[in-house]
Parts: structure tokens; sequence; C-alpha cells
């Protein structure tokens, strides 16, 4: 089916919820026909290329029902709505102070929804979601976080480009160091910061993200209160970008020492930092603190160990093939 032509591609406003969609058929192809509701959350299930193949696929020659939904983040959209509707129950007063502080009519500068959507959907998992019940989403979390992060608490936020993510990241440490200075033994909250950026250029453009930096985001983006910002210096923030995480050599040895005393075995680590001795050199800054929020930007560039190679080709023959005629 071909491409429509679409004269007028904004049919919602940033600053409210979407209410239309322009519908799509299963390969992603826009129709140029308008849904009145908002866009369900859904995925394209990747395909695994053959073994050996004589040419690039076409995208016809995927097959059909490529497009799945992403249950759980609809699941996940429909609770944070109707606590919204309910007025935010079960949240502490500073949080409550932080969202009428974002929606309020008065601002000069308004967020986007889904800026204040991603704030709420942290706060509702982390302070509501458990006392009103919804432990799907929560246990779906854990078992994921047990199953490919060893455990490690973790969540994503998908936004646009130009949809303000590095906002995003300055309203999640205004509301958990806000809440952790008003109740210092709230174990959900932190004033501990680590922002991974994946380069230099990125990583500079964060320091926004510092309390005290004279372009600081909490002051012109207006993300806190006069009197929120002087409490907003408890926070310890760190930008760094994912180069620092590399091991370095703990002692400088010619490169031909090295490779003789190593016996030209690459995996000889006897000059490398341990894991450990690399974590305590890049965050050196927060001492001996344990609770460390991590924020990762562009975390569509972190990617999982790839599989050994036996797993990886049981992997492939256990998926379907696709076929021509």
């Amino acid at each position: 089916m071909a491409q429509a032509t679409i004269d007028n591609p904004i049919i919602n406003s940033p600053f409210v919820e979407p209410a239309r969609h322009f519908v799509t058929t299963t390969d992603g192809t826009v129709t140029g026909e308008i849904d009145t509701r908002r866009r369900p959350s859904e995925f394209f299930v990747p395909v695994a290329p053959p073994k050996k193949r004589s040419g690039q696929l076409t995208l016809d020659q995927f097959g059909p029902k490529r497009q799945q939904p992403n249950e759980i983040v609809n699941e996940i959209r429909q609770a944070v709505g109707r606590w919204r509707q309910l007025g935010y129950p079960h949240i502490t007063t500073t949080t409550r102070d932080l969202l009428e502080h974002w929606q309020a009519e008065d601002r000069e500068r308004r967020l986007f929804f889904c800026q204040i959507e991603a704030a709420e959907t942290a706060i509702y998992l982390a302070e509501a979601a458990e006392k009103i019940g919804d432990t799907k989403a929560l246990n779906v979390i854990t078992g994921e976080n047990a199953t490919h992060n060893g455990g490690l608490a973790r969540q994503a936020f998908k936004m646009a480009t130009g949809s303000g993510k590095t906002v995003l990241m300055g309203m999640l440490i205004a509301w958990q160091t806000l809440n952790k200075v008003a109740n210092p033994q709230d174990k959900r909250f932190s004033t501990n910061f680590l922002i991974v950026a994946p380069g230099i250029t990125i990583r500079d453009r964060l320091r926004v993200l510092y309390p005290n930096d004279p372009g600081s985001y909490y002051r012109q983006m207006d993300l806190v209160t006069p009197d929120q910002l002087d409490r907003l210096q408890a926070a310890t923030v760190l930008v760094t970008n994912y180069h620092a995480f590399l091991r370095h050599d703990k002692i400088q040895v010619a490169s031909l020492t090295k490779k003789v005393l190593t016996r030209f075995d690459e995996n000889d680590e006897r000059f490398r930092e341990t894991p450990a001795e690399m974590v305590r050199r890049v965050c050196r800054v927060f001492g001996n603190a344990k609770n460390i929020v991590v924020l990762n930007d562009e975390a569509h560039h972190c990617y999982a160990p790839a599989p050994p190679a036996e797993a990886q080709e049981e992997t492939l023959d256990a998926c379907p093939r696709p076929t021509t005629s």
C-alpha cells in the first residue's frame, strides 16, 4: 500500500494528552485515516534473518502481524490516567507540590504532556501503585529486571526527539531530592544521581542538571520554586559519559613490555582495574553512598552482551523464517 500524503500531520497539542492518531497498516504504512483515540503503544516484532540469504529482504517478505501491542505499557498508561483523575492519591506532600507546580495554569513555560506523564508514571510506580493494589505492573517490571538486569531496578521512558528528555531528568532529580530532604529515612528516595551520557558533547549539554549551574534547568525551565531550589542544593549530581566505565590500566607499561609480561594473552588483566576499582574511581564523588539513582540518557544505545554462539544458533533455529513466493 502506498504511503498517504498528509497535508497537516499535526493533529494533537503537545500540552494535553493525545486524542487522535493516524491509522497505519500492519507494516507501518500511514493511511491518512484518523482514529479519534490515543494511539496505543505498539512494537514491530523483529524477524531473525536466515542463516544464508541471497539478498536484502523487503518489508513484504516479513509476513503479516508484525505489529504487536505493548500490553503492560498500555495498562500502566490507563492506570496512571485513572490515578490522575482521582487527584493523585497516596503521594507525599512534597510530590503533590511538585505536580501542582509543573501543571500550574499561570506557568510562563508550560511543560509538554509527555514530560508530565513520564514523571507521573515514575511517581505512580514508586509511591502509589502498591497502595492502590496495582501489583501487576510492579510484578512485571520486577520479573523483567530479575530476568534481564540481575534484579537491578530499571525503568525506561520512551520519548520522541525534541520532546525534552533532559527536562524530564531534572524533574525526576527534583522529585527524588526534595522528598529525601523532607524525609531522610525514606528509602524510596535519594539525593545521589549518576547521569550517563553517550558521548562528550551530550555530557557537556547535560551540565544544566547540576543544581548550581548558571544555566540550571531547575531555574531556567521553572521546575522548582525558589524555596525548593535552595533545598535542591542537597543533591549530589555527577554527569559523565559511558567511556568513563572502561577499565583503565593501573600501571603504565610500554606496550611491548606488557605483551611480554602477559605472554601476549589479551585476557590477562593483571595491569587492569578490577570492576570494583573502576566503580570507585567513577563514583568517588558519592563517597560511601549506596542509594544512587542512575539516569541513562539515550538509553536506546544500551545493548545486552552478545549471547554465546551456541545459544545464538539455538535462538535462530527457534525463530520462524521469512518466506518468499
